[in-house]
């Protein structure tokens, strides 16, 4: 199970109800944040979450309503007594923004470490979370983020049996990938049947359409996407600013076979956001229009 919170769903600039981007995940004791617009620390706040927990940060791009609320969040963590190291993920530069923006936080009692992203597409893994940073295009280097939580074979115990595992490994494998008993190695393929299908979460902002998000994106089972504009003669300016339509994310999720898709990242201009609904799921039915605060458990399917 994935705990998913749509912090922010603002670009450019916060308004009194819609704050600036940002996204919070939660998986089994671990916290990650992508983007950290003003006014984060007041939004995990309202939702009834903690922050204090945080083991990383994603950006994806130094445009300020992404990352303008960091210095504020890393002064509450510090006074908060943290000491645990805090992980940092963003395009190249990082280390040199996130320190410039330390100039009112230079002295914090938890180490940073910096991951600072080279490739086109990276993936890692965080606590169990298989995370992928995939390049887009804006006029920055921008990247977007799939999160992915794998789920292993069940246990089949005529299986195990085949293969002569001793009972004592049966429990060992299906935590680890192999286990070594008297001399012998027994791996998980040996107990395990099929691997069953996980859970997956793509967010995606501050971009014209790519390839790389549909492919990233592919089988979501929740897609989080900017919506800059959604009224009508707003392709140009959407174009000259590498930005997003409703409807042109709408055409991302659908050709990505998403089971549901939410947009964010509004222009301030876009007032009710909501009046596009209707025209917006013409092009894709399971679309969102949400708003700060929206928040989902994502479970693994019913066997």
């Amino acid at each position: 199970m994935i705990d998913v919170c749509l912090l922010g769903t603002g670009g450019m600039m916060p308004l009194p109800q819609r704050a600036l981007t940002a996204l919070m995940v939660r998986y089994n004791g671990t916290s990650i944040l992508i983007d950290c617009g003003e006014g984060t620390q007041v939004a995990v706040k309202k939702c009834g979450w903690s922050f204090k927990p945080i083991d990383a940060i994603c950006f994806t791009h130094y445009h300020a309503d992404h990352i303008s609320g960091l210095p504020g969040l890393l002064l509450t963590l510090g006074n908060a007594e943290r000491t645990e190291p805090l992980l940092m993920i963003g395009p190249k530069r990082l280390e040199k923004v996130v320190t410039a923006l330390r100039t009112i936080a230079p002295e914090l009692p938890f180490p940073i470490v910096f991951h600072e992203l080279q490739e086109t597409e990276e993936c890692m893994d965080i606590h169990g979370l298989k995370l992928t940073a995939f390049r887009v295009n804006h006029n920055v280097t921008c990247y977007g983020y799939s999160l992915e939580l794998n789920r292993a074979g069940r246990f089949e115990v005529e299986k195990a049996r085949a293969n002569q595992v001793p009972m004592s490994c049966w429990s060992p494998l299906q935590k680890q990938e192999s286990v070594v008993y008297e001399g012998v190695t027994y791996t998980q393929d040996m107990v395990l049947g099929e691997t069953r299908k996980g859970l997956k979460l793509t967010y995606c902002t501050d971009t014209r359409p790519t390839e790389s998000i549909v492919r990233n994106a592919a089988h979501s089972d929740l897609f989080i996407c900017e919506g800059m504009y959604g009224e009508d003669g707003k392709e140009a300016k959407a174009r000259e600013y590498k930005h997003m339509t409703m409807y042109e994310a709408a055409e991302i999720a659908k050709q990505a076979d998403v089971k549901e898709m939410w947009l964010t990242h509004y222009s301030p201009s876009l007032v009710h956001p909501e009046q596009f609904e209707s025209k917006v799921k013409q092009v894709f039915s399971n679309t969102i229009i949400s708003r700060d605060g929206r928040v989902c458990e994502l479970k693994f399917e019913e066997e």
